[in-house]
């Protein structure tokens, strides 16, 4: 592909929107196509759009760019529009955590699974449904990557309720797993350096790693149950650790012994399963979960703003963003896929019998060959039994999640709560709905919050 069109819906995302910038830039296949930033909120959108401009004179780089609050009028002849946006989104969280511990539910991130999960769907997904609408209309051809949380989700829900259009999903949390991995076993990440990985996006496991022959599992084991007794001492020396990060290492292992697999994403992970919600009698078992922390959340939201008013200000040097910045998933699989590169991706997508005791059409992420077919799973295995369930339970929640807002549906709303592994109480469940739907009802469907808030 020659000069790809991309189009960043959201492109106010601090994630993701400076790193496009920069790749877009510095890219060989990027720099002679297009960027279209897309943000509702001008003033942000204004901030980002004067930061690509900087960049792109800075390097007096071919790359056309667009800037635009309306998405209808960037989308037209789109090779590839990126989802990242989300309204509002370390508040509710905040609120999603905060009113979920009341039914002994406790979160540390609130975004992928639990009722935090189902609820950033409620929130996220009809818009996402709205966007591709505009897509099927203006520019069908184009590949539609989903980048919001929960990633899984919303990538399932294109894939049932858009089949038509080319989509799949990405999340950075595997970015680095080969370099992680490598790093702790004391290995090149090189050609020799084999990593089997799978599962829903946020509840992966390593299945298999490999360096020449070698199985790396003790290696890793020994490694993590190191960095484990380092965080318990940091902790007991009075360290603060937050909430995605706390005790992982130590959780890590128990899991590993517990199910027989090494978890990759635990910041996540943990959260998935009932073993860390405090409900324990024993002293001295692994503590429960932190809650997600939104004032953390908010100041670091903050300091990178601050930082993007330097760049614009010229308080800090439009060069420095050079030495900030590098790749960006989403634009890296871009790159990839319009320049042939060849390259191999953690995707989240179809089975298609790449794990051969789960569904093909479980929605599962994999290490995948890509290219401008769309994603091909490279063939992985078998998930350990134990796992295999915990990962079915989750994707049925995923699914009756999606379903319900394509439906627009109480009912299913309720029974992916239900479903969802941190459920404890149908009574509390229910209560659990209506406090949530009455704390968001301005962001909420209003089929939503009519059905909810005029039910006695």
């Amino acid at each position: 592909m020659q000069h790809p069109k991309i189009v960043i819906v959201g492109a106010g995302s601090l994630f993701f929107g400076r790193k496009a910038i920069w790749q877009a830039v510095h890219s060989p296949v990027l720099r002679h196509g297009t960027l279209a930033l897309v943000d509702t909120d001008e003033t942000r959108l204004n901030k980002m759009a004067a930061l690509a401009r900087k960049v792109i004179d800075h390097h007096d780089a071919p790359l056309a760019f667009e800037a635009s609050t309306d998405r209808r009028q960037v989308l037209r002849d789109a090779d590839f529009v990126v989802l990242s946006f989300a309204y509002r989104n370390a508040h509710f969280r905040g609120v999603d955590c905060r009113l979920s511990e009341k039914y002994g539910v406790r979160m540390c991130s609130g975004d992928t699974i639990g009722p935090g999960g189902v609820f950033r769907t409620l929130r996220e997904l009809p818009e996402i449904f709205r966007v591709c609408d505009d897509v099927r209309e203006l520019c069908p051809d184009a590949w539609v990557i989903n980048y919001i949380n929960p990633t899984a989700v919303n990538g399932i829900a294109l894939r049932r309720s858009y089949p038509d259009l080319k989509s799949f999903a990405l999340c950075d949390a595997q970015w680095a797993l080969r370099d992680n991995m490598a790093r702790r076993a004391g290995v090149p990440n090189d050609e020799k350096l084999v990593l089997q990985s799978a599962g829903p996006n946020h509840f992966t496991w390593l299945l298999r790693a490999e360096y020449d022959g070698e199985n790396l599992l003790p290696r890793l084991i020994d490694a993590i149950a190191s960095e484990a007794d380092a965080d318990f001492n940091q902790q007991a020396q009075g360290g603060k650790t937050q909430s995605k990060g706390y005790l992982n290492n130590a959780i890590a292992i128990e899991l590993y012994h517990t199910l027989g697999a090494l978890a990759t994403v635990l910041g996540h992970t943990k959260e998935y399963v009932r073993f860390y919600q405090g409900h324990h009698k024993i002293a001295g078992a692994i503590p429960p979960l932190k809650l997600f922390d939104v004032p953390a959340r908010v100041e670091w939201t903050d300091s990178i703003w601050r930082r993007v008013d330097e760049y614009l200000s010229e308080q800090a040097p439009i060069g420095a963003f050079d030495d900030e910045f590098g790749p960006d998933p989403a634009t890296d699989v871009i790159e990839s896929m319009a320049g042939g590169l060849g390259k191999r991706f953690f995707i989240n997508t179809f089975n298609r019998g790449a794990v051969r005791n789960m569904a093909d059409d479980a929605f599962l992420e994999m290490y995948c060959d890509l290219d401008m077919n769309g994603p091909r799973p490279l063939a992985i295995g078998e998930m350990p039994r134990g796992v295999r369930a915990m990962c079915e339970t989750v994707l049925d929640a995923h699914e009756l999640t999606a379903q319900a807002v394509r439906e627009q549906r109480l009912d299913l709303v309720r029974r992916a709560m239900l479903v969802d592994p941190l459920a404890n109480s149908v009574a509390d469940t229910d209560a659990l709905i209506r406090d949530l739907v009455e704390a968001e009802q301005e962001i909420l469907p209003q089929w939503l919050t009519d059905t909810v808030l005029t039910t006695a």
